[in-house]
């Protein structure tokens, strides 16, 4: 039985990322991800949930505004699941955070926050290259050099973070395993070591639930389960779909270099093209060729 909560159900993405509780993992996790760039001092949450402005609610977006030890605003979109065109949709929300914070009148400078938006993704998405972490910033295109920033996606593909807890080394890695491994965990590393952990452990007890909350989840991760089977037959629907082509082609293939085969052998006896052409099926242009 399942100790701690699954953290990519959307009871559980909000009880560890998305509640004042537990406003000081979010703040730790933010500055493991932006390490050695910002040091977030303090985080407040816009709205502690906000639905997309389409359709398809099947995910949940956090907007957190953050301040910088140096003074910076930012505000950061968190979100997860998969969707439909789901890169454009990231685009789609981080401009309407940064359209969101337009004032009227001509007094008006345009000074707008940083958006910055970071997307977990338990799925490989075939648009991004092959790895865990993918920042996406606004920048010329033949220097690479960053122009401004006031927008930036990080995109975390984690089924690309396949480290064991004794190679975890930095806290973020550490996070990542957590968050990959949350919901089989008998106990949770490192907490012995670490007040953050320690706190994960607690929030993410599913003893802790209320009887509305676990009931939620219990909601929540049959949702999940469900998404993933879906994921998983969609899946091999396609490896069984390629292999069937694949054998096609193949036949298909193998009919050809047959053809071939008689038509050269043909073709050695002296035997018209236009004659070779009605017994093999080429045409007259690859017996030409041969």
């Amino acid at each position: 039985m399942a100790r701690f909560i699954n953290p990519f159900t959307d009871t559980g993405f909000k009880r560890i990322f998305g509640q004042e509780i537990s406003k000081e993992l979010l703040l730790h996790f933010l500055n493991q991800l932006l390490y050695g760039e910002r040091v977030i001092k303090d985080i407040k949450f816009l709205d502690k949930e906000q639905l997309p402005q389409v359709e398809d609610r099947r995910t949940i977006i956090y907007d957190v505004y953050c301040e910088t030890d140096t003074g910076e605003h930012i505000i950061v979109e968190m979100q997860q699941k998969k969707q439909e065109s789901f890169l454009k949709r990231s685009v789609y929300y981080l401009s309407n955070a940064v359209v969101q914070q337009g004032e009227r009148g001509y007094e008006w400078k345009y000074d707008i926050d940083a958006v910055y938006g970071i997307f977990f993704m338990n799925f490989k998405d075939e648009h991004l290259e092959p790895k865990l972490r993918t920042d996406m910033i606004l920048a010329d295109r033949e220097s690479g050099a960053q122009i401004i920033d006031t927008m930036r996606f990080i995109y975390l593909q984690l089924p690309y973070f396949n480290k064991k807890e004794a190679e975890c080394e930095s806290y973020f890695d550490k996070w990542l395993y957590v968050l990959m491994n949350m919901d089989t965990l008998e106990r949770m590393p490192w907490a012995a070591q670490s007040a953050v952990f320690k706190k994960l452990a607690e929030i993410g007890d599913l003893r802790k639930l209320s009887r509305e909350e676990r009931i939620k989840y219990d909601r929540d991760i049959r949702n999940y389960r469900d998404w993933i089977s879906t994921m998983d037959t969609a899946k091999n629907e396609g490896m069984q779909q390629g292999f069937e082509q694949g054998i096609q082609q193949g036949m298909q293939q193998g009919r050809k270099e047959q053809a071939l085969s008689i038509a050269l052998n043909l073709k050695s006896l002296g035997m018209s093209l236009a004659d070779i052409s009605k017994a093999t099926g080429l045409s007259i242009e690859d017996i030409e060729q041969m």
